[in-house]
């Protein structure tokens, strides 16, 4: 079993307040031991394509697959000390592996809830860190309703991928450490885009970046449109969703949370359809070498965006996650290949 993250009594009354650019940096210190320092890659080819610099944080080589790893090993870390008999987490793949994963080095029960439909992949990597797993429904509001049923038949403890103070701030690690290899490789963003299903990846890159006068940037499948349509509602709302490739980011509303540290701050939202993810996928495998799941290339395609407008000339980019079927992948190639030749 690995060591615990450690938070001494004394520790928490020095700690600066956790929803904080300080709490975020204080987070990435309590957190560096236990999770991958993942490289930023930067490759020519989509630096071409994009007529931008382009710094890929590739947190697909992270714990679990995914940067989701970092808020989870906070929050378990926190209930472990407050004596947790036991974890519940909704999700749509990542944020469960990583509950599940985080959970199992404590040896402390794990259950995780996910859509019927999701990726047999991350199912697999729930059951195989020892978790239970439910499966409720395809929207937010069913698994959201089965959380609180076990919770208050299990007197378990939620760890919510969107609400809880611990997962935003330390999701937001992975764009502080991103920060960081770039200024230690000479450079300079003006921009960050990150994928937006429940936001707390974007709620933590606004913590991170506060004060830097770096634009952040939210990209989305423009078939679950959640931040845009609260940002124009002026507070989350519930949007119909569409079938989209990019399954970790089908939350159909926006976390309170992250809303309410993101809406002043974020720069803007991009929208991008399923093709433009296709071809992003396809394009950082081919190119970089990567191999990442659809909500890490929607956030590809959201910096191609970004980039075309002429906003920004350096711009990094969270690749969130590699958890992929692999034939997802092998469709997504064979699909460009037959467009190419065609």
């Amino acid at each position: 079993m690995m060591a615990g993250i450690g938070t001494s009594a004394a520790t928490v009354l020095d700690s600066p307040p956790l929803l904080s650019y300080e709490g975020v940096h204080d987070a990435l210190r309590r957190v560096a031991e236990h999770v991958v320092r993942t490289p930023v890659v930067r490759n020519e080819e989509l630096d071409r394509l994009a007529g931008a610099r382009l710094w890929l944080k590739a947190e697909n080589l992270q714990r679990g697959g995914s940067f989701k790893m970092r808020g989870a090993l906070l929050a378990v870390e926190r209930l472990v000390a407050a004596g947790s008999a036991g974890v519940v987490a909704q999700s749509t793949g990542n944020h469960a592996i990583a509950v599940a994963m985080a959970a199992a080095e404590h040896r402390l029960p794990a259950v995780l809830v996910l859509p019927t439909d999701a990726a047999p992949t991350k199912v697999s990597r729930i059951r195989d860190a020892g978790a239970e797993v439910f499966q409720a429904g395809t929207t937010l509001a069913e698994r959201v309703s089965l959380v609180e049923q076990l919770k208050a038949a299990r007197g378990l403890d939620e760890i919510d991928p969107y609400q809880n103070p611990d997962v935003v701030a330390g999701q937001g690690t992975a764009t502080a450490e991103l920060l960081q290899q770039v200024h230690v490789a000479g450079g300079r963003l003006d921009a960050v885009v990150l994928p937006v299903g429940g936001g707390s990846a974007l709620a933590g890159a606004c913590l991170a970046t506060r004060g830097h006068g770096i634009d952040v940037f939210g990209a989305e499948p423009a078939a679950v449109p959640a931040l845009s349509a609260a940002l124009r509602a002026g507070h989350p709302v519930t949007v119909d969703v569409r079938p989209t490739i990019a399954d970790g980011l089908r939350p159909d509303r926006i976390g309170q949370l992250p809303y309410d540290l993101a809406h002043e701050t974020v720069a803007d939202v991009v929208a991008v359809d399923e093709d433009a993810i296709a071809e992003a996928l396809c394009l950082i495998l081919t190119s970089a070498r990567l191999l990442v799941e659809p909500a890490a290339a929607t956030a590809l395609a959201g910096a191609l965006r970004v980039a075309a407008t002429g906003r920004a000339r350096d711009i990094g980019v969270l690749i969130s996650g590699g958890n992929v079927e692999t034939s997802l992948v092998a469709s997504l190639l064979n699909r460009g290949a037959r467009g190419t030749s065609s």
